[in-house]
């Protein structure tokens, strides 16, 4: 299961200082770690990826990788996130096998989501819900969409856009097993301190080694 705080790396070409900010995103709660990266440099992005499996797993944490199916199949992640150009589910199922972590951006379309339900994938993810500053052209999605993906679907939906802990509790209350944040979390003064903000949010914690095979 997908639910709490998904917590998405920002940029970081320090591989060191990603490591220490992640760790401290751990420390406070969160329960999924996506590593985004949008460097053109593939050893960084296999070396960090890499680097942030070992400690995802010293925390029993899943790390699912944005984007990209080959990054994930070489370094062993633990699933991929796919966006609308990076290929489809039955494609990732077959490279990464069947107990691998598959989700999906859906962005405001409902029928995207079941169609990827239909195909495979593990969730589905919703947005932006709020003006976001990773991405300040991203289409808005309505509250209201999460109410009519929780009645359609069964796989766990995840909100992303613009997340803080002030507006997080609409989308839970909506139907979003997990909130999906980059810079409320990773430009917070307190890492630690806000991811255990948002994963208090939820009331029912996630329990450890769920995902682990």
């Amino acid at each position: 299961m997908i639910s709490g705080l998904y917590a998405i790396t920002p940029e970081q070409p320090d591989t060191a200082r990603l490591l220490q900010q992640v760790r401290a995103a751990l420390a406070g709660g969160a329960a999924v770690v996506q590593y985004r990266s949008k460097s053109q440099d593939i050893a960084l992005q296999h070396e960090q990826a890499s680097e942030l499996m070992a400690l995802c797993h010293d925390f029993d944490v899943p790390l699912i990788v944005n984007d990209s199916l080959r990054l994930a199949d070489l370094t062993g992640a633990d699933g991929v996130h796919l966006g609308r150009e990076d290929g489809s589910v039955r494609q990732a199922r077959i490279v990464l096998g069947a107990e691998k972590l598959i989700g999906v951006s859906c962005y405001n379309n409902l029928e995207l989501a079941l169609a990827a339900e239909e195909e495979g994938a593990d969730y589905v993810a919703f947005g932006s819900f709020f003006p976001s500053a990773t991405k300040p052209a991203a289409v808005p999605a309505p509250l209201e969409l999460l109410r009519q993906a929780r009645q359609r679907l069964h796989v766990p939906i995840v909100a992303i856009g613009g997340i803080t802990p002030d507006n997080a509790p609409a989308l839970i209350e909506a139907g979003a097993a997990a909130v999906a944040v980059i810079s409320g979390l990773f430009d917070a003064p307190d890492i630690e301190l806000a991811a255990q903000q948002y994963s208090q949010l939820f009331s029912r914690p996630a329990s450890p080694g769920r995902w682990l095979h």
